[in-house]
């Protein structure tokens, strides 16, 4: 698999804080790669050392292959575009001006292409609104198009629907899934509100106090996710019997329980296992969603997580 990011025990302190101890992490090309963490988990911090903006204290970065101490790295980061926590924006400038001036920073010959951009974005008809008087969510699709302005083919978006009302969201989502599936564009997405990730990430990490805890694409967390019931009983083997017997896919997690996925009829398999000599010791129906997968992986209570449904 092709990666466009990728870093090894990164790491970086500010005098005696750490911000990241030993991150390591993979963003295959061509993904949707959602970077979920609460606030302080690290999230901005491994942002602002993938855009050149800060260096590790130790550990590896790699873009396109690319380490962050090559000379190259520099040619291969025009390859990037970024929001960083809020859109650079020029507020008295129209959403034509704003691009025009990021043309003529990242050298670029001619403006043909603003019109485009902006009807990408939603903007094409802004005309001379200046950006003042934008609502949160036009400035933000106009911090994206700002970001596009190089032609990237790999996007880093640090919280992009924070703040935001329900449209306003939900343009945001239909911008970031049209750059993916027609464009081709790499999306890292930094973001809390897990239930909105849930809708356009087709790969996860999970941070949490500077490190990832884990990687997993899209499928494998729904597989993670599903409805079971995981069981504890005193025969593992005739618990495996009767399952089969019934037709029911489960998996053994150790030598006296299991989680059995679908629907189960519990009496019926309970007196199923009672002719065989089998107890049931404990009986737990999970249904994770996102958050609660969340939660789990990294421990803790629930209300103390800053993280948004």
């Amino acid at each position: 698999m092709e990666y466009v990011l990728q870093t090894s025990d990164l790491k970086k302190t500010y005098g005696h804080y750490t911000a990241l101890n030993g991150l390591s992490m993979n963003v295959p090309k061509g993904s949707i790669y959602g970077f979920v963490g609460k606030n302080g988990s690290g999230k901005t911090t491994l942002i602002r050392l993938v855009c050149g903006l800060q260096q590790p204290t130790e550990g590896e970065l790699q873009i396109y292959g690319v380490g962050h101490n090559d000379r190259a790295i520099s040619k291969v980061r025009r390859k990037l575009g970024a929001v960083v926590e809020t859109p650079s924006i020029y507020l008295s400038m129209t959403a034509e001006e704003n691009l025009k001036e990021q043309y003529r920073i990242l050298g670029m010959p001619s403006f043909e292409d603003i019109a485009e951009l902006l009807k990408l974005v939603g903007l094409e008809n802004t005309g001379k609104k200046t950006a003042k008087n934008f609502s949160l969510g036009m400035r933000q699709r106009l911090g994206i198009a700002i970001a596009l302005a190089g032609q990237p083919d790999f996007l880093i978006l640090d919280e992009p629907v924070n703040g935001l009302d329900p449209q306003g969201i939900v343009e945001i989502r239909e911008l970031i899934l049209k750059l993916n599936r027609e464009r081709g564009i790499t999306v890292l997405i930094s973001s809390h509100i897990l239930d909105e990730l849930a809708k356009l990430a087709t790969h996860f990490g999970f941070i949490d106090r500077g490190r990832v805890v884990r990687e997993l694409s899209a499928a494998e967390l729904e597989s993670a996710c599903r409805k079971r019931v995981e069981i504890a009983v005193t025969d593992i083997k005739a618990l495996c019997k009767a399952l089969d017997g019934f037709g029911l896919e489960y998996a053994v997690t150790s030598d006296a329980r299991a989680e059995i996925y679908g629907e189960l009829d519990i009496t019926e398999l309970t007196l199923k296992l009672y002719e065989s000599g089998c107890r049931v010791l404990a009986l737990n129906e999970r249904n994770e969603d996102l958050e609660s997968f969340y939660i789990n992986l990294v421990g803790g209570d629930r209300n103390e997580q800053t993280i948004d449904r």
